[in-house]
């Protein structure tokens, strides 16, 4: 049952695939668009990825989200905190996005935020609103 619940974004996913097929649906689509969009960012399983002390690795610790750190204190917020430098963009990158899961978790948030802004945009300019 653990697994089941860790991996509960990907059912939201099929469901917003539905809905998507269903318009008249739009505060649905808004719901799962945005519980994808979380899950995503702060609950999918995906390596810490966070810059271990010699400079050159990175953690590969179990995490919840892409942007959260695993469970050692300094890793917890080490990637939010390297977003704000602009010298360190590349190392935000290898950090966010070690592996091919972290990537498409990302697409997955990316994705779903872009379905949220959707199914509030799209009825008001086609006027089903």
């Amino acid at each position: 049952m653990r697994g089941i619940r860790a991996y509960w974004g990907f059912v939201a996913l099929a469901a917003l695939v539905v809905a998507w097929g269903n318009s008249d649906s739009v505060p649905l689509i808004a719901i799962l668009s945005l519980a994808v969009t979380a899950y995503a960012l702060f609950q999918v399983p995906v390596w810490c990825g966070a810059v271990n002390r010699d400079g050159r690795t990175y953690c590969r610790k179990n995490a919840s989200g892409i942007l959260m750190g695993c469970s050692l204190r300094q890793h917890r917020w080490q990637k939010m905190k390297m977003i704000v430098p602009r010298s360190k963009m590349g190392d935000v990158s290898r950090a966010v996005f070690p592996t091919t899961k972290e990537k498409f978790a990302a697409f997955l948030a990316v994705g779903g935020l872009a379905s949220a802004v959707a199914a509030v945009i799209v009825p008001v300019v086609t006027g089903q609103g």
